[in-house]
């Protein structure tokens, strides 16, 4: 048995021990009622996982002792930067949960003409740092040793300007013709719109900045379905899906 998997930021060392966070500490103590001598595996967020058994389990906290350090696995050899429309309630968490376990290497939440969700300031800062526990749980559960970094939200102009991806998509009905190159990318980044749909001068936009028209069929996906399909299908014809 190996034992629950958990996120910490810390640094790995053989024999050294490690302090849980409160979350885990309370989940593995209180709810999963291990003790002393029960193992563990941890990762860090930047690559590397651990092996490691509990040496104290008390209400108040839960320290691990590192047996061993590797490197992770689980990362895509196509790292894609998806450009997602913010949308209201767990539809996001959906989206970023689903695009975590389907090897997204990093997230921005877009501010877009039809998006009906404007965060400022205070209430910015705690969705950001929500998206970001939810990418980290979504790590614990599918295997990933690094947390994809959720950016702070931009208008989509911001992104679309600071985009270096060897393939950029944008999502709309168009063609999937981008998807038949014979060579795979190394990098792509993807444009989801929000339930409303992109604004056409949006997807100009997004033309004029070398995105291609990416069409998913003839049926209308809900923002937090579509970027499940597309990543699929990205992860299938040049990731690590095939």
């Amino acid at each position: 048995m190996s034992g629950p998997r958990i996120h910490v930021a810390a640094d790995f060392t053989v024999g050294g021990d490690v302090v849980l966070p409160e979350g885990p500490a309370r989940h593995v103590a209180r709810v999963l009622r291990l003790g002393e001598g029960a193992p563990v595996r941890l990762f860090d967020g930047a690559g590397h996982e651990a092996r490691a058994v509990i040496v104290e389990a008390s209400r108040k906290r839960v320290v691990v002792c590192i047996e061993s350090v590797e490197a992770g696995r689980g990362e895509s050899p196509l790292a894609v930067h998806l450009g997602q429309a913010i949308s209201k309630g767990d539809r996001m968490d959906y989206a970023i949960q689903k695009a975590v376990e389907l090897g997204v290497a990093a997230i921005t939440p877009l501010y877009t003409e039809h998006g009906d969700v404007r965060l400022k300031g205070e209430r910015e800062a705690k969705k950001l740092a929500h998206w970001q526990a939810v990418a980290a749980s979504a790590c614990e559960q599918c295997g990933r040793a690094v947390v994809p970094v959720v950016h702070t939200p931009s208008t989509l102009h911001e992104w679309l300007g600071e985009r270096g991806e060897m393939l950029r998509l944008v999502l709309h009905p168009g063609t999937a013709g981008a998807l038949e190159q014979d060579v795979a990318p190394a990098s792509a980044a993807l444009l989801i719109g929000p339930e409303g749909g992109l604004a056409d001068s949006e997807v100009e936009a997004a033309m004029a900045c070398d995105f291609s028209l990416l069409s998913l069929g003839p049926r209308i996906l809900r923002t937090e379905t579509a970027p499940v399909v597309a990543l699929s299908l990205l992860q299938y014809r040049f990731g690590d899906l095939g």
